[in-house]
Formats: C-alpha cells, structure tokens, sequence
C-alpha cells in the first residue's frame, strides 16, 4: 500500500515580504558605499590610461630612436583621460593629427573612451598648466618642440571639484601620474598620511 507523501510546503505571503523588506533594507545600505567604490574605480581606470599612453610614448621614443610626444585629449569639460601620441616633429600633436597627418600618429585614445566621468588638471614643474610631454630616443623628457609646457602631473579628479578630493578634505579618491625628468611614468595618492615608504605615496 502506498503512503500517503508529506505535503510540501512553500513560502507565504508574509515571510515573502519579510524577505524582500530586509534585502531592501541591505540595498539600501550598501549603495553609498558602492556608488563610491564605482566611483573610485572609475578615477583609478582614467589614471592608468594616462599611464598607459605616456608609457607607449616613451616606449615608441625608444624603438623608433626618435622623440615621440603625448598630448592629453580635450573634451567638453576640460582636459580628459583621452590622448594622442605622435612624433614630436608633428604640430600639433593632437586629435586633429588623426586627419591632417595620420602617418605620424602612433596611437590614439578617444575623449569618450572608457572613463567618462574624470578630468585631467595637468600642470608642468613650476606648476604652470601643461598637456603635453616629450620623450628623447633614450626615454628621457625632452622640451617640446613647440617650447609649451612640459607635463610633470596630471591630477585625475570626478568632475571639476577639487575640494571633492581627500587631499582638499573631501571623501573621493583622487589620484595623480607624476613624470619624472629622467622618463619614469608613475601613479600615486595624494592623499594627506600616505607618505614614503608607502608605496602609493607621491613625490
């Protein structure tokens, strides 16, 4: 004689609610924190794509036994996390290159590529605005043939506001490339406490 199975049982109505009012209330919760950790994200990608363009500048200087320079991209809020790299021999060493000269043109990335929401305050030794630098065929910075000045830092910020930064007390992670006169190319936090040794500290 077959036996009679145990009736299953599902959830109800308010053990459904009870569940999806405590995972609202997680969400809730988590979103500040996450927005900011996207947010971060996004800044750390805008700094290392201008890392990647000045070290394929300096690399391409070397191979090519010739000066390369790299340009930051202009967009419609200021400078961006885009740029262009080309012989140093090319005026101006711009996107505009891409369809007066394309064959001094080593690579190229877009203002809207990628990072959408930093910006780029770049600014040479003495602190003077700057968005391009140069390198010698022995990986070295060189001035630019047009005498502008020579980008030594770049600040990668969300936006235009600064004070947002925790260097400026604010509670976003900026972060800044420094190049060195000799050619090194690195990334860093400016942040006030993170000092040498720390690596992430800036010079």
């Amino acid at each position: 004689m077959l036996k009679a199975s145990a009736s299953q049982r599902g959830f109800n109505l308010i053990e459904i609610l009870v569940t999806l009012t405590v995972l609202g209330v997680l969400i809730a919760l988590g979103a500040p924190s996450l927005a900011e950790f996207l947010q971060n994200q996004q800044i750390r990608a805008g700094a290392e794509a201008i890392v990647n363009g000045l070290q394929v500048a300096r690399g391409e200087a070397i191979r090519r036994n010739l000066a390369v320079q790299a340009v930051l991209e202009p967009g419609s809020a200021g400078w961006t996390t885009g740029w262009t790299v080309c012989e140093a021999t090319v005026e101006p060493c711009d996107s505009t290159t891409l369809t007066t000269d394309v064959t001094k043109v080593v690579q190229h990335r877009s203002a809207e590529e990628g990072t959408s929401i930093a910006t780029v305050t770049g600014v040479d030794a003495a602190g003077a605005a700057a968005v391009a630098v140069s390198f010698s065929p022995l990986g070295s910075v060189v001035p630019n043939s047009n005498l502008s000045p020579t980008l030594a830092r770049a600040d990668v910020i969300k936006g235009s506001d600064a004070n947002q930064c925790m260097a400026n007390g604010g509670s976003m992670r900026c972060l800044r490339v420094v190049v060195s006169g000799g050619g090194s190319i690195r990334m860093c936090d400016p942040t006030p406490g993170i000092v040498a040794p720390d690596p992430r500290a800036c010079p």
